[in-house]
């Protein structure tokens, strides 16, 4: 029997990882990390928290020794009883797999897209021990049981494109275990899921750690995640740890002044149950409508025609905020793509300012999407890199041919300034801009041309906390301000709670509830809705009671 499924520790036991005194420093003058210390024990999970820069994923590197040759490091990193920092290669190579592991982000980028997922775990198990492909296969599938992976008898022969993103993301957990290692890096494993997989997905670590004995570091900007699976957090800022305590103590009464600007950042559904203000709107005219709405995809390469949108009524009306919620498939980013007109409606009628999009010529689509604009998820993506920051926002305005050169250089400058960004940035090319600066880019570029609608489909998801509540209170100003309709889609239902109007509730194609924000969120009326809102990690947590066999700290 393996190890990994039966390895208990004792709640008292030396520590797993010792970080001490950690420095990074590339050379810039700013260190990347500057004197982080910690330690994990043997089945404790700890979360590192903190923005974009603040040195978490460099210090999650360092520890599996995945520095570049241009970091200069002092300071020390022992796992299990060996030093990290200035290891030979050869020693590294065998600590990682089977002392430390590594989770992405993104479980597409540990999957190789023309390999099957049998095959994938077989080459991690052959990199730790000889086994014959019989056994490897025996032990696959035992492990994606372990990560449960339904049917995994006839799922260890799927391509990864075969796979939902919670099964991916499974499936990657299972790679990391392969090698039954003692600590876990978890970088935001669970950023790019939605609410109910998000759940799923760490609640299976926590299962899998309290099962194992293995240690996890959990590298997250949901504070919400940290109190929930957490044993104790670390708070870091420009490369320090600033703040350490257990989940409890911290959450309840935070000392450092950074840890309390951070929980205050922190978007929060109402409590359920009370009584919600029901909003007056005031909106009247309507902008954007779906009739009767049916997307369907076409049968190919062996895959069947499905329906992504069934029989949607929705209307969105100028000045108002529609938030669009559900889990991943559940039609949310279809219904943005047929009101920008990329996708046809099979059935019904979408509508925009009057117009049935679906009856309109290519030149008449043309001019109707000089009024209608999107802010998409990835800001990095949505810019071109050979572009500095005044070209990408002035693009709108030279395709459309609007107004002198001289003009659309005003026209720029005003909007870097309505994005609360300085006109000294015009000049510069996305990769020198930070996360939330490259995001409020593209929000002055869909703003050029002064929309009536904004589509915004997940425009806060690669921000960390305190970065997106900045975006959140900046859309909403600028939003009240010119009085676009827009259509805001995400999976973060505290967000959308923040700036929406109203809410529409999506499951599986179909709207099952919608109504006030307020209304929806605090009295929900539908299971579904009910089961998307429990599974909304609570940033409030009240005091657990602690496990059994607590962890020596």
């Amino acid at each position: 029997m393996s190890r990994f499924s039966d390895r208990k520790e004792s709640p008292v036991s030396p520590a797993l990882l010792t970080v001490r005194d950690l420095h990074i420093d590339f050379g810039t003058g700013t260190p990347a990390v500057a004197g982080a210390s910690f330690e994990i024990h043997p089945g404790e999970m700890v979360a590192m928290v903190g923005e974009s820069g603040s040195g978490k994923s460099m210090t999650a590197r360092a520890i599996l020794g995945l520095l570049p040759e241009s970091a200069g490091t002092t300071g020390s990193i022992v796992l299990d009883g060996t030093e990290i920092l200035g290891a030979e290669e050869s020693e590294l190579n065998r600590l990682r797999g089977t002392k430390v592991a590594l989770i992405f982000q993104e479980p597409q980028s540990a999957l190789n897209p023309v390999r099957r997922i049998g095959w994938q775990l077989r080459e991690a198990f052959r990199a730790h021990r000889s086994l014959s492909k019989a056994d490897a296969r025996r032990a696959a599938i035992d492990l994606l049981e372990q990560v449960e992976i339904p049917d995994p008898h006839r799922r260890v022969d799927y391509f990864p494109h075969q796979l939902s993103g919670g099964q991916k993301q499974r499936v990657a957990i299972a790679l990391a275990l392969a090698g039954e290692p003692g600590l876990l890096v978890a970088d935001e494993p669970t950023t790019a899921l939605d609410v109910t997989v998000q759940a799923e997905i760490l609640a299976l670590l926590d299962r899998i750690r309290h099962r194992t004995g293995m240690g996890v570091l959990l590298i997250t900007h949901n504070m919400g995640v940290a109190a929930r699976y957490a044993d104790r957090v670390l708070v870091m800022r420009h490369g320090s740890v600033v703040e350490t305590g257990s989940v409890h103590s911290l959450f309840a009464a935070p000392e450092h002044p950074y840890t309390r600007t951070l929980l205050a950042s922190v978007p929060r559904l109402p409590e359920p149950g009370t009584t919600a203000a029901v909003e007056s709107g005031g909106f009247d005219e309507t902008v954007l409508a779906f009739e009767d709405v049916t997307v369907t995809y076409p049968a190919r390469h062996g895959t069947p025609a499905f329906s992504a949108v069934d029989g949607v009524r929705l209307t969105v009306r100028r000045g108002e905020v529609l938030g669009l919620v559900g889990e991943s498939g559940s039609g949310k980013t279809t219904l943005g793509r047929a009101a920008l007109g990329l996708v046809p409606a099979s059935a019904g009628r979408v509508v925009f300012d009057g117009h049935d999009l679906g009856t309109l010529s290519a030149r008449e689509i043309r001019e109707i999407r000089r009024t209608v604009a999107v802010v998409q998820q990835d800001p990095a993506a949505s810019l071109d890199p050979k572009l500095t920051v005044a070209a990408s926002i002035r693009e709108p305005l030279d395709v459309h041919r609007v107004g002198t050169a001289a003009d659309r250089r005003r026209r720029v400058l005003d909007l870097l300034d309505a994005v609360r960004l300085p006109a000294s940035l015009a000049g510069r090319f996305p990769h020198q801009l930070s996360g939330g600066q490259k995001q409020r880019v593209v929000l002055a570029r869909a703003l050029a041309l002064g929309p009536r609608l904004l589509v915004a489909d997940e425009p806060t998801s690669a921000l960390d906390v305190s970065l997106q509540a900045e975006m959140l209170d900046l859309f909403t100003e600028i939003q009240r301000e010119l009085g676009f309709a827009c259509l805001f889609i995400s999976h973060d239902l505290a967000v959308v709670h923040r700036v929406a109007d109203r809410v529409a509730v999506l499951h599986s194609g179909s709207v099952v509830e919608v109504g006030p924000v307020g209304s929806v969120f605090s009295t929900p009326r539908e299971a579904y809705t009910k089961a998307l809102l429990a599974a909304v990690p609570d940033p409030d947590p009240p005091v657990r009671q602690q496990a059994a066999e607590p962890v020596a700290v």
